[in-house]
């Protein structure tokens, strides 16, 4: 490259990135700059090189693009968790609508177009979970927030505007609670030290809420002192509990928890139906969002009476109980036992009878459905980041299901499957982007796979 580190140069933004980053070209040669929107022209001061591409800051906007706006969080150049703050949300939903409908075609051959993409009308207070790291500064003062993109440097926030407003003041308390007591905190280098996270839930619906710590430890000191300030913070707080993570990891939650006060859980209302979320169950940040996207699937179903629903990757259930009026019967799969008892103490919560669950993978489900007789006319996938394995689509593509619904959280991987599935006879017929994390860079998709009848 001819861009050398510290050069200055103008620099015209033509596109983004996946990550959300600012793409131009100096003399041919690729430029990323972080904050920079499409239409921008900039003077960007490069701060890296390697082969193939430079990494530019801004050093100032010589003419903004019409999708410019000024940022409303004083510490989103430094968190980096909305990559899309510095652009109008009408100029955001356009290029992850794009996004996915490039994806699709580029790596997954799908020429179906995006219908219009789905979305919630409020871009902040969405996030129903809360997972705030806490730790120590250079002075040794105690911080909670946020990671520093790309690092595990914590950006010192309490008030995140995404995150529920109910959430800001606990953080508060529970910062004051360890600044008040005998707490140490965690060190990822030395691995010593007690308080890891602040993990909150709270119920968008009922209002419920969780405060659970993530410890290296099985207790706490002055637990009761813990106890009173949080309940004298918030009314709402029904649940506080310990997580236990002694492993020396990034993953964020231990496998066991401890009730300190209150109940094990706390419930929601999701697509009208009643759901109790523990600290280890998966339920989706934005609860408004769920809804259209759950609506979405439900609608590329198309179950009609008398017709079976094998719902894969199923978790705790919501979105195969979100369709079992529509079905003569729900089957939910999941690998994690922990995930199915959940599923099925939330079907007798709603007091559906037509749904059951199976623990094991897809190829075991699958030869237990085949020994029963049972073949499924609709499947919904809904599988983890990094899509489908062969197996499972293998698996999926024997039972010969008339209709596929797969919900993804990333295109690349969607893309990628649906070429597989097209090999086993199905192509792409409809598909919608969900707009579930604004101000992000992260998008859902669900897509309606049809077998073909050719």
């Amino acid at each position: 490259m001819t861009l050398k580190k510290n050069d200055d140069i103008r620099l015209e933004i033509t596109t983004l990135t996946n990550q959300g980053s600012g793409l131009g070209r100096y003399n041919e040669e690729v430029v990323f700059v972080d904050s920079a929107v499409p239409g921008d022209v900039l003077e960007a001061h490069i701060i890296k090189v390697s082969k193939n591409y430079a990494i530019g800051k801004i050093n100032k906007i010589i003419k903004p693009s019409k999708d410019r706006i000024v940022s409303d969080c004083d510490v989103s150049t430094r968190c980096g968790g909305c990559a899309y703050r510095y652009m109008s949300y009408e100029a955001e939903l356009s290029e992850k609508k794009k996004y996915v409908g490039d994806v699709l075609q580029r790596i997954g051959g799908v020429d179906t177009k995006p219908e219009e993409i789905l979305h919630i009308e409020n871009q902040n207070g969405y996030r129903n979970k809360a997972l705030i790291p806490v730790g120590l500064d250079e002075k040794g003062n105690v911080v909670t927030g946020f990671y520093s993109r790309k690092t595990h440097r914590i950006i010192d926030c309490d008030d995140c505007r995404l995150q529920m407003e109910e959430f800001s003041p606990i953080i508060r308390a529970v910062k004051r609670y360890i600044l008040e007591n005998p707490v140490t905190i965690y060190d990822e280098k030395t691995h010593k030290g007690l308080i890891r996270h602040i993990y909150l839930r709270r119920g968008r619906n009922t209002g419920e809420i969780m405060v659970c710590l993530v410890v290296n430890g099985d207790n706490i000191p002055r637990k009761q002192t813990l106890i009173d300030i949080l309940t004298e913070t918030d009314s709402n707080i029904k649940s506080i509990v310990l997580n236990v993570n002694r492993e020396k990891t990034n993953v964020v939650l231990g496998d066991r928890t401890i009730t300190l006060w209150g109940s094990d859980t706390i419930k929601d209302i999701l697509c009208g139906l009643r759901f109790r979320i523990s600290p280890l169950s998966f339920y989706q940040v934005n609860p408004e969002g769920t809804e259209l996207l759950y609506k979405r699937a439900k609608d590329y179903a198309e179950l009609k009476d008398g017709e079976v629903l094998l719902d894969m990757y199923c978790g705790a259930g919501t979105i195969g109980l979100s369709m079992a009026d529509k079905a003569k019967e729900i089957v939910g799969v999941e690998i994690i036992p922990e995930a199915i008892e959940n599923a099925k103490e939330n079907a007798e919560l709603n007091g559906i009878k037509n749904a059951r669950f199976i623990c094991d993978d897809a190829s075991g489900a699958a030869k237990t459905l085949l020994s029963e007789g049972i073949k499924p006319d609709v499947v919904v996938l809904d599988p983890p980041r990094k899509g489908c394995s062969r197996d499972v689509i293998d698996a999926v593509a024997k039972m010969n299901p008339k209709r596929i619904v797969y919900v993804s959280c990333d295109a690349a991987s969607l893309a990628r499957d649906c070429a597989i599935f097209r090999e086993a006879g199905y192509e792409a017929e409809k598909v919608t982007a969900v707009d579930m994390f604004p101000r992000t860079v992260h998008v859902e998709s669900v897509i309606k796979l049809i077998r073909n009848t050719q």
